[in-house]
């Protein structure tokens, strides 16, 4: 039992909380690149991914894995991306503080997604074979790990040149 509701029920909870953020979040990345600000969606981007990285905490602990990790790091991208936003109104430098720590942050909900997918998805498991509690590995998952960091970089390089809103409250 997590939170009143049993180990299945709360991994669905925990699962829809990471989808609605990494929806909403790519459509705030796009909006980045065209420089519309998107307030409501990006608030939605935030909340979202920061509920998915905390309701990861609440799994049975039985070892440190690297997802506790990503959580982690990934919370503390999001008080940054936070900060910069609502705080300091992406002033200054906190405009490219933003863009990236809020970038980084979707980008590691992707990898985790993409993770989850071949471990999850008996068509991609066969693909990249992998032996839990060890992430899937092999020339398939890692060209398609490269690809979406590649993409990621590129956007976010995109985002840091075009993104110039006149006000964001």
């Amino acid at each position: 039992m997590v939170l009143g509701m049993s180990l299945q029920a709360f991994t669905l909870v925990h699962v829809i909380i990471s989808l609605i953020a990494i929806a909403a979040g790519l459509v705030v990345m796009f909006g980045l690149l065209g420089s519309k600000p998107m307030p409501g969606l990006t608030a939605i981007f935030l909340l979202f991914t920061i509920l998915t990285n905390a309701t990861g905490f609440l799994f049975p602990f039985k070892q440190l894995l690297p997802s506790y990790i990503i959580a982690g790091i990934s919370l503390v991208l999001l008080a940054i991306a936070c900060l910069a936003l609502y705080g300091m109104k992406l002033k200054g430098a906190w405009r490219p503080v933003y863009i990236v720590t809020a970038m980084i942050s979707l980008y590691f909900n992707v990898f985790v997604l993409i993770i989850q997918s071949f471990l999850k998805i008996p068509a991609l498991a066969a693909l990249a074979p992998a032996v839990p509690p060890s992430p899937p590995s092999g020339p398939v998952f890692a060209v398609v790990q490269g690809i979406v960091l590649l993409f990621f970089v590129l956007v976010t390089i995109g985002a840091w040149r075009r993104y110039k809103p006149m006000a964001f409250a």
